[in-house]
């Protein structure tokens, strides 16, 4: 939600004679929404804050999708903000709309629909009294499942009010579904084709007729619903299909996509990621992911959406970014804490946690039982040798290879200090050019462990040094 319910200001008016003295003037929800989206385009800003990536693609759509007044399907893989941007369009409308006070539907002072909302300023004219519902009030959202009714949607008989002695033809027996209840506001639909299509068919009359229409009724509800939805591409086969008649009513299909390149998905990655600084007893505990690290992570997921062995009509999530970068991080810390270190920086010892926060996101396709494991590990190692030969050139190794093969090792893993891993600097001198690419000039110990052991790793993917692991250790050893 673009933001949360308050208490309304004093100044709002507290009858329907004070709201027409105020001159306030009613319109329907996609006009309320197209003229705040007129502003921002307008104004250059983008329509809502915390969506990264879709800038030239997806934004133009929606924008144009608002403009024009347009009810919304996003089509799309799993983890592309999907839902994120359908709740964010609440910031689109008037902070506060006024309704006729204990009105189950919103109902507009100036138009009731509703039966106690008709009554009552039949009733009472000018004096009928006026609640001011929060824009982020005016909200509704369901996951479309096999089970959903009619009656979640729309609306049924309740039998509590016909217990209480009111007749069934009483239009106030009427229990709301969520549709009616978010009646001059959004509602959405997430993972629309799981609604079963005989409840698909109840969405008909409210995507074109605007109004509901429930059974043992003679009245039509007219409704004043801004409708979006949210779907997977392959569900259109698989887990159920949206029928044509409904895809027919909608006005825009927008199709998402996952980040285009690296960097984005970085900026993602560090938005979301929650923060891993703590308070401990010895004090404050920072923890540093450095760029090359996060790009290795982002690296990690977009050779993941191309690669054969992973199933891609299930998608890579972004959140598998999320997740792996928090990841890595957490396992940076847990070293830390262990060392008694204060500022901790990853380093590459620390891409083994990928493994767990991986396995449950993407599905691997192997033709051999045990395979992802070994899948996952090529995976990762290939993330690093691409960011490697993209920020270390070739020309500031050199010195380094030809160090080793004049005898030079080098020993890292999770037992090693940063200390130890720091001092090598001094030991090979040569390491100090390709580190300082790596740490932008920080000098601190646990930024240059972190960048020798990339420096290391990353010339041992290349087939320039030789390593040899056991367990949580590694040594690096020339090739000659």
């Amino acid at each position: 939600m673009a933001d949360t319910a308050t208490d309304p200001p004093a100044h709002l008016a507290a009858t329907l004679g004070e709201l027409r003295s105020a001159g306030w003037v009613s319109r329907p929800v996609k006009q309320e929404v197209r003229e705040h989206a007129i502003e921002k385009v307008a104004a250059g800003e983008p329509l809502f804050a915390g969506v990264a990536g879709y800038e030239d693609t997806v934004m133009p759509q929606l924008e144009n999708a608002l403009l024009a007044g347009h009810d919304v399907i996003f089509l799309g893989e799993r983890g592309q903000a999907k839902t994120r941007m359908i709740r964010s369009l609440t910031g689109l409308l008037d902070e506060w709309m006024p309704i006729v006070a204990g009105s189950e539907i919103n109902d507009d002072p100036y138009a009731p629909v509703s039966k106690h909302a008709r009554d009552l300023v039949a009733e009472l004219g000018d004096d009928t009294p006026i609640h001011w519902v929060h824009r982020s009030e005016r909200f509704g959202e369901k996951l479309a499942t096999p089970d959903t009714s009619i009656a979640d949607l729309i609306g049924e008989v309740d039998p509590i009010k016909v217990a209480e002695g009111r007749y069934l033809s009483d239009e106030l027996t009427l229990h709301y579904g969520l549709v009616p209840r978010t009646n001059r506001g959004i509602f959405a639909i997430n993972e629309l084709p799981d609604l079963a299509e005989r409840i698909q068919v109840g969405m008909l009359n409210v995507l074109e007729e605007r109004d509901i229409q429930i059974r043992g009724y003679k009245i039509r509800l007219p409704l004043d619903v801004m409708l979006l939805a949210s779907a997977n591409p392959e569900d259109y086969t698989n887990r159920g299909r949206i029928i044509t008649p409904l895809k027919d009513r909608f006005g825009s299909q927008i199709r998402t996509h996952y980040p285009l390149d690296v960097q984005t998905e970085v900026d993602i990655m560090r938005q979301e990621a929650v923060p891993l600084d703590i308070t401990t007893a010895a004090g404050d505990v920072h923890v540093d992911v450095p760029d090359y690290l996060a790009d290795v992570v982002a690296t990690f997921s977009h050779l993941a959406r191309a690669s054969n062995h992973v199933n891609q009509r299930s998608g890579v999530s972004v959140r598998l970014s999320v997740a792996n970068f928090e990841a890595l991080a957490a396992n940076a810390l847990r070293r830390g804490l262990r060392a008694g270190e204060r500022h901790v920086v990853a380093r590459v010892d620390d891409l083994d946690a990928l493994a767990a926060s991986s396995m449950g996101k993407i599905e691997i396709e192997s033709l051999e039982e045990g395979r992802e494991g070994a899948i996952m590990e090529n995976l990762i190692k290939g993330a690093v040798l691409t960011v490697f030969k993209d920020i270390v050139p070739p020309e500031q190794t050199r010195a380094v290879i030809g160090a080793f093969e004049d005898g030079a090792v080098a020993h890292t893993g999770e037992g090693v200090t940063t200390e130890e891993l720091a001092r090598l600097v001094e030991e090979v001198a040569a390491l100090r050019t390709p580190v300082a690419i790596l740490t932008g000039g920080d000098e601190s110990p646990a930024a240059v462990a972190a960048a020798v052991e990339f420096v290391l790793e990353g010339l041992h993917l290349s087939k320039r040094l030789n390593k040899d692991a056991s367990g949580a250790s590694a040594t690096y050893r020339g090739r000659t």
